[in-house]
């Protein structure tokens, strides 16, 4: 019999991590939104979930304002804040390792500062079925046609290939993005 179990036990494990990061940030009214790769693959899922692809960690979008209240909220629900190699992330407290981390991404901060753009600041979310919030398909685009790694541009083909990106999302976007995208659908 043929099992998916590994590729099913990586999503439940990751689901999990949501879930505490929404049980702690919710309740506390901390703005946030998943964003990265978890986020594109919970928009493809909801359009073509053959088309969905997983990621290997949970990447999240916050304020730098709440950074103290997002940690105090964390370590109530298991996670351990850290900063390392200038990264802010969310461990585990049980098994802090940096390769299973929340990584927390900031508002209106450059993530690189060879990004053409910071991540937006939070706009009307979309939301899972359980009510966490995503950023919505236009600042996701944004944000994976900033990154632009090979990551990022197989994540817009994810999107393009279910018809998420919409001309008025593509409308949206600077020239400079604008061509980013046009490149990843030639290479398609």
């Amino acid at each position: 019999m043929l099992t998916i179990t590994a590729y099913d036990t990586h999503v439940e494990q990751l689901f999990k991590v949501v879930r505490r990061l929404a049980e702690a940030l919710g309740p506390a009214g901390i703005p946030y939104r998943i964003v990265g790769g978890l986020a594109v693959f919970f928009h493809v899922n909801d359009r073509e979930p053959m088309a969905a692809r997983t990621t290997r960690d949970v990447d999240v979008l916050v304020a730098r304002r709440d950074l103290e209240r997002i940690a105090q909220a964390a370590k109530r629900h298991g996670f351990t804040y850290r900063h390392a190699a200038g990264v802010d992330m969310l461990l585990d407290a049980e098994r802090p390792k940096a390769r299973s981390a929340v990584r927390l991404l900031f508002t209106g901060e450059k993530i690189r500062p060879e990004y053409v753009t910071p991540p937006p600041e939070f706009s009307q979310p979309s939301l899972t079925w359980e009510g966490v919030p995503l950023a919505n398909v236009a600042d996701l685009v944004t944000m994976k046609l900033t990154s632009f790694r090979l990551k990022d541009q197989v994540h817009i083909q994810d999107m393009d290939s279910v018809e998420l990106i919409t001309p008025e999302i593509e409308q949206q976007l600077s020239d400079t993005l604008r061509e980013r995208l046009a490149q990843v659908r030639r290479s398609e």
